[in-house]
């Protein structure tokens, strides 16, 4: 099964992988565990911000999709068409495009945040 790793368990399973519940390090070590472009611009853009501690943010990238194997989904029109149709339920909009890929991919999303799980997208947790 693929599944699409939200930003949170992504930088979790990378430094804390405990934070993870059973069921999503289950998800991600057995199955086609897919990390998205836009994690990347999110990790890219909170760290410019000083909202994360990452000191070297494209190495931290490249360490991760070497860990998962270059399993990486880009941003695509049918996520863009996606992104539309969703419902405003709240304004993260890198939590948003992730829902839309998601959903556009048939895939299920690892993800703890309850406000993206309140969206009508498969989720792990």
């Amino acid at each position: 099964m693929i599944v699409l790793l939200d930003t949170s368990p992504l930088l979790w399973t990378l430094a804390d992988p405990d934070r993870l519940s059973a069921e999503a390090r289950e998800a991600i070590a057995t199955g086609s565990a897919t990390l998205s472009v836009v994690s990347y611009w999110e990790v890219v853009i909170k760290t410019r911000k000083g909202l994360l501690a990452i000191p070297d943010p494209v190495g931290w990238w490249t360490r991760a999709v070497a860990l998962f194997q270059g399993r990486v989904l880009p941003i695509r029109a049918t996520h863009v068409t996606a992104l539309a149709a969703l419902p405003d339920l709240h304004r993260d909009p890198f939590d948003r495009m992730l829902i839309a890929q998601a959903t556009a991919e048939g895939w299920p999303l690892v993800a703890k945040d309850e406000q993206i799980r309140a969206y009508p997208v498969r989720t792990i947790w």
